[in-house]
């Protein structure tokens, strides 16, 4: 049915304008009485609970940063049967992103390439809404992932994460470094292990007793993976988040001028499946089995985040597939697993 609806319908749309849509319905069923009939057909079983970062995850699949920037539709995502829920790239400063348009679907890669640049808020603004979810105590993990301001040069990265982590750290069940997006200039450059890590250990006493985690590119070289890895063990980090989207562009289906046309930024969805299960892997075997790995990229169904389970992640992100899925997503993968 929703595939259906996507195809003839949906993708009339413009895929930022579909996107404001969909989260308008989204924070609808997080509203009472709405989340009551929502939760009722899409809680996990509490036998699928996963005990890491301290925490208590109600499932292991959660929604990837990227689809909720500023914690607007946190209330409807746990509603939906995500076991954690990622909001941001939130930066210290408000900014508009890059200019539109921004992100283009690849439906026949069920694929999507973005260039939004952190367009968010900004760090007090998610504070505020954060305050407000905390008092209604949502069932759903809730993990913030900071990004540098794009005003600010490369040099002053670290006060510019610090400032985001001392105000958003106290409010977040986990913090993620994002310094892995291909769409603020410079930010890459930060993922040199001279430079990650004293940036880590700046946010890390910024966020005191607060999980912090660093999300890395799969388009590092393995012994850069693997060094990284080892750095944020060596640094006190609780967890990897592996990994971002990628700047490659092999092995599409989509028409080679559609995807050129697209421009550049960053590729999401099917395609990068290898490539995360291949990042995952050099991960887990460079840090201990206790540290959090939590696995994104190419995750579509149960069978696939049943994969990276197996493979050593402790937790699995998903996003674009929400697209091609629907609202039932969550639901979808949680009672897969169960029958896996």
């Amino acid at each position: 049915m929703y595939s259906l609806l996507f195809r003839h319908v949906l993708t009339r749309f413009d895929p930022e304008s579909a996107h404001h849509a969909a989260m308008a319905v989204i924070r609808t069923l997080g509203a009472r009485p709405f989340s009551w009939v929502t939760r009722a057909v899409t809680a996990p079983a509490p036998e699928q609970q996963v005990h890491a970062l301290g925490l208590t995850f109600p499932s292991p699949f959660g929604v990837a940063a990227g689809f909720d920037k500023n914690a607007v539709a946190v209330r409807g995502l746990d509603a939906l049967g995500f076991g954690h829920i990622e909001i941001g790239t939130v930066t210290a400063i408000p900014q508009d992103g890059n200019p539109k348009p921004r992100l283009f679907r690849l439906v026949e890669d069920r694929a999507v390439i973005n260039r939004m640049g952190f367009n968010n808020a900004g760090a007090d603004a998610a504070a505020g809404r954060l305050r407000a979810l905390r008092r209604r105590r949502p069932r759903a993990v809730i993990g913030v992932n900071i990004g540098k301001s794009r005003v600010l040069a490369v040099e002053d990265a670290v006060d510019d994460y610090v400032a985001s982590a001392t105000l958003l750290a106290p409010l977040a069940d986990y913090l993620a470094v994002n310094v892995s997006s291909p769409n603020t200039p410079g930010l890459r450059g930060l993922q040199a292990v001279e430079t990650l890590a004293p940036l880590l250990r700046a946010v890390r006493a910024a966020a005191g007793a607060t999980p912090l985690l660093v999300k890395i590119a799969p388009d590092l070289p393995d012994e850069e993976i693997t060094a990284i890895s080892r750095m944020a063990v060596a640094e006190g980090l609780a967890g990897i988040i592996a990994h971002n989207t990628t700047i490659a562009r092999d092995g599409l289906r989509t028409d080679p001028a559609v995807v050129e046309d697209a421009g550049a930024g960053g590729l999401s969805g099917a395609p990068l499946k290898q490539r995360s299960l291949e990042v995952l892997s050099v991960v887990r075997a460079a840090v201990p089995a206790d540290f959090c790995v939590i696995a994104v990229g190419g995750v579509e169904t149960a069978h696939d985040v049943q994969e990276r389970l197996d493979a050593g992640a402790t937790l699995v992100q998903g996003y674009t597939a929400f697209l091609y899925r629907g609202p039932l997503w969550a639901r979808q993968i949680n009672r897969g697993l169960r029958a896996l």
